[in-house]
């Protein structure tokens, strides 16, 4: 439990690679985005599915962090 509490709560600099693995999260979540925008109506859904859009690309990153 230690050892994820350190995980969860430290930051993690950057390792080589990483950026670009994080800009390619979001740009593909970016185009995405676009996608749910023009094709969704403007309502909660559509806010919502953007809010868990933009969890998923900070889960990855984090994902990328912690564990490369």
């Amino acid at each position: 439990m230690i050892d994820d509490i350190e995980k969860r709560f430290t930051y993690h600099a950057p390792k080589e690679g990483q950026p670009r693995k994080y800009g390619e999260l979001r740009a593909a979540a970016k185009d995405l985005a676009y996608l749910i925008c023009n094709h969704c109506p403007d309502s909660r859904e559509r806010s919502l599915a953007l809010t868990k859009l933009e969890e998923a690309v900070m889960w990855g990153n984090a994902a990328i962090a912690r564990h490369e």
